[in-house]
Parts: C-alpha cells; sequence; structure tokens
C-alpha cells in the first residue's frame, strides 16, 4: 500500500443565478430602476412615499428577469 499524493477535491462553486431576459447577475440587471432607486434612498431615505414606489419598481423589473425577490 502505497503512499500516494492525494490532491485536494474542491466542492463545486454554486452557480451565479442570471437573468432570464438579460443573462446577467442580479447586481447587473435593471440598472435603470436600481440607479433611480439608490439615488432616492440616499437622498430622501427609504421610507418616502416616491422612494417606496422606485423600490417596488425596481422589484418588478428584477421578477420579470427571474429573481425570486421578496
Amino acid at each position: 500500500m502505497g503512499q500516494g499524493a492525494s490532491t485536494p477535491v474542491e466542492p463545486p462553486k454554486p452557480k451565479k443565478k442570471l437573468g432570464i431576459k438579460t443573462g446577467k447577475p442580479i447586481c447587473c440587471c435593471c440598472p435603470d430602476t436600481k440607479k433611480a432607486r439608490d439615488e432616492c434612498v440616499v437622498f430622501r431615505g427609504e421610507e418616502d412615499a416616491d422612494c417606496i414606489k422606485l423600490i417596488e419598481a425596481h422589484k418588478i423589473c428584477l421578477r420579470d428577469e427571474g429573481f425570486d425577490v421578496k
């Protein structure tokens, strides 16, 4: 019985989920709604009525891409 060098087996990397329309990861999908949402939240806060609408619009866009967004 020899003492062979064993190479460590790396676990498979989880595949990143990609949008069904664009094939992009979630961070890169819906750039227009993402930018509007981010700017609103920074300057007005998450609780602002306009920001809430922009947040929901971004979520809808991401859902349309196939992502599970709460």
